[in-house]
């Protein structure tokens, strides 16, 4: 299957873009919103949207097809890591997921479509509309899709003109996805645009900055203090930096017949998109006291990667990558020699997995890529002062606990700064609902109009 050149990001490799370019990119994906976009309804871009996640989930469409063709080779994730992390995204983005999402976020389904009141402003004489911006510019980092999806999925909810612009290498998936918006509805796609260059391109970036209502930024701390200063003060920055996550096994989930299962769903929090992005886990706490102790509870994990890596390898690393992992690999089994602590566990001949057990319980940043480090801990408290070093940078924390004891870590932890919590096993699976750092992720995008009637 061969694609028309329908986004910048279509063009032979080596084709040179500017600053000119850009800026007639966005004067017609103005003009396509206006005509195409800014008048649809609700219920419309929603029956599309479901269409185009349904799409995705059927084996015999083209675009998912030519996806996990040419996956491999364009993300360097493994076609089972791509099928599966293409099915867990596209099995959320139905029609009921986004009524949801519109509810909680404006409180009313028909908020982009009019002025509105839900009864609870009927009764002060207040109706309102919710307006998106007419461009956003959306920079995205890294190479898991489903940030980038999300993205556009607003977008188009909020009635937004959008360039995608992806981090260099990274724009296949994301090119995939809006021909398949384009393929449903190609007066949708006319209103977005996709590339990539490589970060720090000033030129390119102000042409942009300049066109743009908005700026959406994904990416590390130092990318976005960068960028900050050179976006003008009229356009609204949506900014997320660097975030690590964790999970927390009690006493209570590892007895009986659930420790196989708590197992296996660490080991899919693990191997989910390569362990990359900030949901994925860089420790386990294992508390002290279940039917398993953390040492164990890591050498059962290290057999249920072995056994994934059968079925969903990880996919290829650069030379960097690969010395990383070897080198504290080397330096952890030098401390498991001297230490009984710590013990170590890898794959042989290739760095495709590593688990670490450690005692102490201080956070450990990964090298991700599939190695995890096991802590043990006697209670919540040990995390606590272990985990202090991280404090306000954590996203998730993947759980498995007895629902009694799941309320009190839940408020303890989100008191301590955590913002999304889940069942350990979907860290890397977030409703669509999902307040990304806490916020509102289709209300931020948006200006209230309020009407006092």
């Amino acid at each position: 299957m061969n694609l028309p050149n329908y986004f910048l990001a279509d063009v032979p490799p080596g084709a040179t873009l500017s600053a000119q370019m850009l800026w007639e990119a966005c004067q017609s994906l103005k003009r396509n919103r206006e005509q195409y976009l800014a008048g649809r309804l609700t219920r419309s871009l929603i029956k599309t949207l479901h269409e185009v996640g349904a799409n995705w989930l059927d084996p015999d469409y083209p675009l998912r097809k030519l996806a996990l063709e040419k996956g491999p080779e364009a993300t360097g994730f493994s076609g089972a890591t791509i099928v599966r992390g293409l099915e867990t995204f596209f099995r959320r983005l139905t029609g009921e997921n986004l009524e949801a999402l519109i509810a909680q976020d404006l409180g009313h389904p028909q908020r982009l479509d009019a002025v509105v009141a839900t009864s609870a402003e009927q009764k002060t004489g207040r109706a309102s509309m919710a307006v998106g911006p007419e461009l956003i510019f959306h920079i995205t980092a890294g190479n898991i899709p489903n940030p980038a999806f999300m993205s556009i999925v607003l977008g188009l909810l909020t009635r937004s003109a959008q360039f995608v612009k992806c981090a260099s290498g990274a724009s296949f998936l994301p090119r995939m996805f809006a021909h398949s918006i384009y393929d449903a509805d190609p007066k949708l796609g006319a209103c977005l645009e996709i590339a990539e260059w490589p970060g720090g391109n000033v030129e390119l970036e102000k042409a942009l900055f300049n066109e743009a209502d908005c700026v959406t930024v994904t990416g590390s701390d130092e990318t976005i203090a960068a960028l900050l200063p050179r976006i003008p003060p009229k356009t609204r920055v949506l900014s997320h930096g660097q975030r690590i996550s964790f999970a927390y096994v009690t006493a209570e989930a590892l007895s009986g017949f659930n420790v196989k299962k708590v197992v296996a769903s660490a080991a899919t929090d693990v191997i989910a998109w390569d362990q990359l992005g900030c949901l994925s886990p860089h420790v386990i706490y294992v508390e002290h006291g279940g039917g398993l102790s953390a040492e164990q509870f890591a050498e059962q994990l290290a057999e249920e990667l072995k056994r994934r890596e059968l079925t969903e390898s990880r996919g290829r690393l650069s030379t960097e990558e690969t010395a990383a992992i070897a080198s504290k690999r080397s330096f952890y089994k030098v401390r498991a020699a001297a230490s009984p602590d710590t013990r170590l566990w890898c794959s042989e001949d290739s760095t495709a997995w590593t688990v670490v057990y450690e005692a102490d319980p201080r956070f450990q940043l990964s090298s991700l890529n599939r190695f995890i480090y096991i802590k043990a801990v006697t209670h919540l408290t040990d995390l606590l002062h272990g985990a202090e070093a991280v404090r306000g940078k954590v996203s998730t924390v993947g759980l498995a606990a007895p629902e009694d004891r799941a309320q009190e870590l839940v408020t303890r932890l989100a008191q301590w700064g955590v913002t999304r919590f889940c069942p350990l096993g979907q860290m890397q699976n977030p409703p669509l609902t999902w307040r990304h750092d806490g916020r509102p992720s289709l209300g931020d995008l948006i200006t209230w109009t309020d009407w006092e009637m």
